[in-house]
């Protein structure tokens, strides 16, 4: 029997990291990056729908990304590279409301971020390329989809970034709002 793998919540409660146990032999590796039983002792029922998986070069900064409806709870993990992860509380009656959760991701640590419904997500590339695979609770709905200004100043957000690294943010992210003009969760 395989024991259960380290879950560390973070500084807000519903957002939690999942190390998962990595057995290693002269062959490689091998954990179980997924198993149910693990959530719902955490009193996270979700049904997966969907699995994406992302590709991104050096510097690039993806997000901070939400659904207003068919919202999604994640559960991320790197699979190859290293990037700066953050999950922001963006439900209005929330304690932790405007806050955010960061930690570096990697194919090193396979550490994943659980990321619940009602948080905008978005992470930039540490490592040459970043390969990024996660699960979401419901379907991508693009007439849904919603973005909150990376730089926000209202979030301060920490982000790693080095001058000397060309910023690589796409139009849309470029044009996304600030949180206070944001559509957001009650």
């Amino acid at each position: 029997m395989m024991a259960a793998p380290l879950i560390t919540h973070s500084s807000i409660p519903d957002v939690f990291f999942f190390s998962p146990n990595v057995f290693e032999d002269e062959r490689g590796y091998f954990f179980e990056s997924y198993q149910k039983k693990y959530f719902e002792q955490q009193s996270v029922c979700i049904d997966f729908v969907q699995d994406n998986q992302s590709s991104s070069k050096k510097g690039t900064l993806r997000g901070l990304h939400y659904q207003i409806e068919n919202t999604q709870a994640k559960l991320l993990r790197v699979i190859s590279g290293e990037i700066y992860d953050v999950a922001v509380d963006i439900r209005k009656s929330s304690p932790t409301f405007g806050k955010y959760v960061s930690i570096i991701l990697s194919s090193k640590n396979k550490t994943q971020i659980f990321i619940p419904e009602g948080f905008a997500h978005g992470f930039y590339v540490l490592s040459d390329s970043a390969e990024i695979l996660y699960k979401a609770s419901d379907y991508y709905n693009p007439k849904a989809e919603r973005s909150i200004l990376w730089s926000d100043p209202d979030l301060s957000i920490d982000w790693p970034i080095k001058p000397e690294i060309p910023l690589v943010i796409s139009p849309k992210d470029k044009a996304a709002l600030l949180l206070k003009d944001a559509e957001l969760f009650k």
